[in-house]
C-alpha cells in the first residue's frame, strides 16, 4: 500500500471507477472481509492504494483502471438492463458486439423500452451521470393509447405524485400529425429517471405506453445509429462535455 497519500487513491474509489459497486458498497464489501490488498485482507476502507498494488477482490485481481470510456447504445427492446437476469432473461450486455471493454449502464431502460442507452467502463461515471445535479435532460418519444388531454400534459411542468412517489418537472407535448388516431406520439423531457416514470406518470393520466424510445441523454443524440448499434464517444468530446468529473477525479 502506497506510504505516499499523495501518489495513490482511496481503495473504495478504485473499486468503483472499475465499475464492481459504488464507493459505499466498497466499505461493506471490505467489512465483509471480501478484499485483499498484497495478499492482506483489508479490515477498514481507509485505504490508500497505488499503482504497484495488487488488489484482490472475491479472489480475483483488479486489473489497473483503463482510461474511462463512453459508449452510445440503441437498445433494441426485450432486453433487460443488466448483467445477469434470475429469470434468464436476455440483457443487453449478453447482446453487445465482441471486442468490448466491461461495461456498466448509466442507469436503465427497462425490458420494453428502446433507443439511447449510455454504457461506460468507469462505475464513478456512470453514478456521475446519473445525478439530476448534471443537469442533462433525457427526452423519449412516446407512443400512447387514450385520450389526450393537452391541459393535462402541460401541467406536468408542475410535477406530479403518483401513488406517494413524487416526480419532478416533465416537459411532454403532442408531436404533430395523427389527430384522431387511437395512438398519438408525445416528447418527453424528463431531468431525473425514476423507475418506469414515464409509464406510472401516464397512466396516472388514463394514457397507456405502448412503445418508448429515449432518443437522447445530455448532449448525447440517438441519431442515425441502428437498432443495436454501438458507437465509442471520442475522448476529447468526452472531456469536454463532463470536465467537472474529470477534474473531480484528479485527471
Amino acid at each position: 500500500m502506497s506510504e505516499n497519500k499523495h501518489k495513490g487513491e482511496r481503495i473504495a474509489k478504485i473499486m468503483a471507477r472499475a465499475g464492481l459497486c459504488s464507493r459505499r458498497e466498497a466499505e461493506g464489501w471490505i467489512a465483509a472481509g471480501r478484499v485483499q490488498v498484497n495478499g492482506r485482507k483489508l479490515e477498514t476502507p481507509a485505504c490508500v492504494v497505488g499503482p504497484d498494488d495488487k488488489i484482490i477482490v472475491d479472489g480475483k485481481v483488479l486489473q489497473s483502471a483503463e482510461a474511462t470510456r463512453l459508449f452510445l447504445y440503441h437498445k433494441p427492446a426485450g432486453l433487460v438492463t443488466t448483467h445477469k437476469d434470475e429469470r434468464g432473461r436476455k440483457t443487453i450486455f449478453e447482446a453487445l458486439p465482441s471486442g468490448l471493454p466491461r461495461l456498466v449502464s448509466v442507469g436503465r431502460l427497462d425490458l420494453n423500452s428502446e433507443g439511447l442507452l449510455l454504457l461506460t467502463n468507469d462505475g464513478a461515471l456512470a453514478r456521475y451521470l446519473e445525478l439530476p445535479q448534471t443537469g442533462w435532460r433525457r427526452r423519449y418519444r412516446v407512443r400512447v393509447l387514450g385520450d389526450v388531454d393537452e391541459a393535462r400534459l402541460r401541467s406536468l411542468k408542475k410535477g406530479i405524485t403518483v401513488e406517494g412517489v413524487q416526480y419532478r418537472s416533465i416537459d411532454a407535448v403532442v408531436e404533430p400529425g395523427g389527430a384522431g388516431k387511437a395512438n398519438r406520439w408525445l416528447s418527453v423531457t424528463l431531468r431525473e429517471g425514476k423507475n418506469r416514470e414515464i409509464r406510472r406518470v401516464m397512466g396516472a393520466l388514463a394514457l397507456q405506453v405502448n412503445r418508448l424510445i429515449r432518443v437522447s441523454y445530455g448532449p448525447f443524440n440517438l441519431d442515425k445509429l441502428p437498432e443495436g448499434g454501438v458507437k465509442e464517444v471520442e475522448a476529447a468530446v468526452l472531456w469536454a462535455q463532463i470536465p467537472g468529473y474529470f477534474k473531480d477525479q484528479g485527471a
